[in-house]
């Protein structure tokens, strides 16, 4: 569904619309919507205009490391506006069913904590990936005449690099990220080899017996729309808890979609009413993602990011062309050589350009997420106290 037919989803009624109308409406029609209403409003509406932005992506954008930095500031942005909703009514919090509702989104909000250290360690190995590639253009430099020994370079930094990229499966389970672990709760230690043994000591991250496929799930498992008895027994607040549960499922899910991690799975079902403005972009996203993950060139991939498809095309065509070489090299072969090579520096730039950012927003949402449990955990404690 084209992008811009999912604007007129404001014009049906949203489920608060349904909450007024059943709650407020039938007593006074003359009623005008409160302050929190349409604070809850804003923020479907806030949501729905994020992903339908996202949504808009053509195909050479959608799953590229700049679309998956976009993701995550849409996650930010909605939940530092989710986290002022819970602060506004933090007295509700502790009251049934709110009780109970808000402890299965912290619930879950601890689960995308080890999605999030995951694809730390993911992004560590495309960063591994990055350094091969390197290698290569380090070897076949365009500013050296190339002989026999800078192609042997080469050549085993892309025999390297293919291996790496083999999908966990075929590599028997051995990936350097499953066993890379890292925390976001210390301060950045040396990559040097020497450091390796001290900086593992130190590691939150997954165990080597973590599945993401298995995490995802977890997270969505009963995960659907609030009653309109819900919403109106929680006033309202129901409804951007169920919002802000199905954006952190998706955005867990696209992650683990796009970049490698441990047991990846994409076998996760998203049903979510279509009264929400925002149903309809994430759904198309959702759509979108797993019909990419099906096409032949995919299905074994790491990771569907899409520059770890050009990485492993461009290594690809590149290995193809080193193995045809024959010395003395030919006027037309070096030249064909060239163009590879720039080709592939296109890649390692982009790549270069964008790990660094990438690792800072996901840090960056660990420590929301964190921090918005610790709040309300804090608010709710409270008001037990003073109970």
């Amino acid at each position: 569904m084209p992008a811009t037919e999912y604007q007129g989803s404001y014009i049906g009624r949203s489920i608060l619309s349904f909450r007024r109308d059943q709650a407020v409406h039938s007593v006074d029609p003359t009623h005008e919507a409160t302050s929190a209403e349409l604070e809850m409003e804003a923020f479907q509406k806030q949501v729905a205009d994020r992903f339908l932005d996202l949504s808009s992506a053509g195909p050479e954008e959608l799953l590229s490391l700049p679309w998956i930095r976009k993701l995550l500031d849409a996650f930010l942005c909605c939940q530092e506006e989710f986290r002022v909703i819970m602060f506004n009514h933090k007295s509700q919090l502790s009251k049934s069913p709110m009780d109970r509702s808000i402890a299965d989104f912290h619930e879950r909000s601890i689960k995308a904590l080890d999605v999030c250290n995951a694809i730390r360690d993911g992004v560590e190995q495309v960063r591994q990936w990055q350094k091969l590639l390197e290698i290569v253009l380090c070897a076949l430099d365009s500013r050296k005449s190339l002989s026999e020994g800078q192609f042997r370079r080469a050549k085993k930094a892309l025999i390297d690099l293919a291996i790496g990229m083999l999908d966990e499966k075929e590599a028997g389970g051995s990936g350097v990220a499953a066993h890379r672990n890292r925390s976001f709760g210390r301060s950045s230690v040396s990559r040097d080899h020497r450091s390796l043994g001290h900086f593992r000591s130190l590691s939150w991250s997954v165990s080597r017996s973590w599945s993401a496929a298995r995490q995802i799930q977890a997270i969505g498992t009963n995960l659907s729309a609030p009653r309109g008895n819900e919403i109106v027994a929680t006033n309202g607040l129901a409804v951007p808890v169920f919002t802000m549960n199905s954006v952190l499922l998706f955005v867990t899910w696209a992650l683990v979609a796009a970049i490698p991690c441990q047991d990846r799975g994409l076998q996760v079902h998203f049903s979510i009413p279509r009264q929400f403005a925002w149903a309809a972009p994430i759904q198309s996203l959702h759509e979108r993602i797993v019909e990419e993950s099906k096409k032949r060139e995919r299905r074994n991939a790491r990771g569907l990011l899409r520059e770890i498809h050009q990485i492993e095309r461009g290594a690809r065509i590149m290995s193809e062309l080193v193995d045809s070489v024959q010395f003395p090299l030919s006027a037309e072969k070096e030249e064909e050589v060239r163009q590879r090579v720039e080709d592939l520096a296109e890649v390692f730039e982009a790549v270069k350009d964008g790990l660094d950012p990438l690792e800072k927003q996901v840090r960056e949402v660990f420590h929301r997420i964190v921090r918005s449990r610790t709040e309300g955990l804090d608010y709710i404690g409270r008001a037990n106290r003073s109970e």
